[in-house]
């Protein structure tokens, strides 16, 4: 089995919901049980990059059903699963509204510790993770700051104080998201660089719950040009620039015509940059993401 680290880079808000709310928001996105960080499942993804890889890889159909498994039940004597295992994409940086330096890409030590167990022996070794009390950890050349070691991100103020770990894991998290084939990475890696921050546990886990984008939707009367009764819902997205992070797991072919290996099913899914479209509400713009496959990968059995 080959296993390899893809990053969910967000271009536009990013709507994977869970159907009808119970809470304040009508549509509210995944989140996970245990910790409630927003999450978007493994299965979102399968469907899309089924879709991609007849589309724009141009994948035949035996190999597309060994990596994803037959799509019906037509052909009895050929039920199979596929090859391709997609790890839900966990979140690695919200982006929050920042007082200074107009957004900051936040994270925290709970985050890191599980990014780095996670990416350990596919990615090169992540940097060490800081211990935080009170206060925030941001790289030495940050544009967040309001005055002295104040960040003042959606209502709150925050203590701040550089360290050699925030610097080196922004530049861990940077090279991943925007890799050197990406255009102008240079530049992106330094803006999300200067506005790196890693927050206490407590912190993040609110503003995970606070700052995410909540947005009304309505339906139009045709006839009268005015809302239709009951027509006013409310979604909630993850916001634009959040990046996500998951594991996409390979083994060999379980379709009785198509006995390709690991390694050469992996080799159907190019590492590399993708432009996807992922979740609901396509027709409004949602979803839009950049899909970052690392080339790096781990063999097992």
């Amino acid at each position: 089995m080959n296993t390899r680290i893809f990053h969910l880079h967000a271009l536009s808000a990013l709507h994977v919901g869970t159907g009808q709310g119970i809470g304040a928001v009508d549509l509210p996105i995944a989140r996970s049980r245990a910790t409630n960080l927003p999450l978007v499942p493994g299965s979102a993804l399968k469907g899309v990059l089924r879709d991609e890889a007849k589309e724009k890889w141009h994948v035949s159909e035996d190999d597309i059903q060994a990596l994803f498994g037959a799509d019906s039940q037509a052909d009895k004597e050929n039920i199979h699963a596929g090859a391709a295992a997609f790890g839900d994409a966990h979140l690695l940086l919200l982006p929050i509204r920042s007082f200074a330096g107009t957004v900051a890409f936040a994270t925290c030590p709970f985050i890191l510790q599980r990014y780095a167990r996670d990416v350990r022996g596919i990615l090169p070794e992540s940097p060490k993770v800081p211990a935080l009390k009170d206060s925030a950890s941001v790289p030495e050349n940050t544009v967040l700051r309001v005055s002295g070691s104040q960040i003042a991100l959606e209502d709150l103020d925050i203590g701040s104080e550089t360290s050699t770990e925030a610097k080196q894991w922004a530049e861990h998290i940077a090279a991943a998201v925007y890799p050197e084939n990406t255009a102008n990475s240079e530049a992106w890696r330094e803006q999300l660089c200067q506005r790196f921050i890693i927050l206490p546990d407590s912190t993040f886990s609110f503003l995970a719950d606070t700052a995410t984008e909540i947005r009304m939707r309505i339906r139009i009367d045709r006839e009268t040009r005015i809302v239709k009764e009951g027509a006013l819902w409310s979604e909630e997205n993850l916001p634009a620039e959040s990046v996500l992070y998951g594991i996409l797991a390979i083994d060999k072919s379980r379709h009785s015509r198509n006995a390709k290996s690991a390694d050469e099913l992996s080799a159907l899914i190019p590492a590399g940059e993708t432009q996807i479209q992922i979740g609901g509400k396509h027709t409004v713009g949602r979803g839009l993401c950049r899909l970052v496959l690392s080339d790096d990968l781990t063999k097992g059995e």
